[in-house]
């Protein structure tokens, strides 16, 4: 049985997503997932983040990321595969 391939998926949220406390809530959720990665606003007003892990616990990821924390109104989430960085930790970043 061989173990499940890491995969590394990049993410652009749309909304109402900065000023509600996404970043906190993402980086949160995905260190309860075990991902690793960051997450951080844009100046177009949307939130873009990058996490590593299990497929499946990505994919969790991206559900929470289309609802987000309460007060967040996201009118759209995009995901694309990207190249896997291999790190450990999860941030959020300016």
């Amino acid at each position: 049985m061989s173990a499940t391939p890491q995969e590394r998926w990049r993410m652009n949220v749309r909304g109402l997503v900065q000023g509600v406390g996404y970043r906190v809530g993402c980086r949160q959720k995905a260190i309860d997932l075990g991902l690793s990665g960051w997450v951080r606003n844009r100046s177009d007003g949307s939130v873009d983040l990058e996490a590593e892990g299990l497929p499946d616990r990505l994919e969790e990821l991206r559900l929470w990321c289309e609802k987000g924390p309460q007060g967040a109104q996201v009118s759209g989430v995009s995901s694309g595969q990207v190249a896997v960085a291999g790190t450990d930790w999860f941030e959020i970043r300016s």
